[in-house]
């Protein structure tokens, strides 16, 4: 297989495990703010805050796909 095709696939898998990487991001972090909001019942902050951070995480996944693309 030549270089540039190689270089290609190894891209392409790494963009279309993104998407999964955002997602699972937000979820973790909406789940365990869920999961101690049911411990400490102080509904909803702690979700709210779980998912805030999930989000941010997310982002970061995605500047840092940014960044990597922008060096190729």
């Amino acid at each position: 297989m030549k270089k540039e095709t190689r270089l290609a696939i190894r891209e392409l898998a790494y963009y279309s495990s993104l998407g999964f990487s955002v997602s699972f991001s937000i979820f973790i972090g909406l789940f365990a703010g869920v999961y101690l909001d049911r411990r400490f019942n102080i509904s909803p902050w702690l979700t709210l805050i779980g998912l805030g951070l999930g989000i941010a995480a997310a982002f970061k996944n995605i500047a840092l796909a940014v960044k990597k693309s922008r060096k190729l």
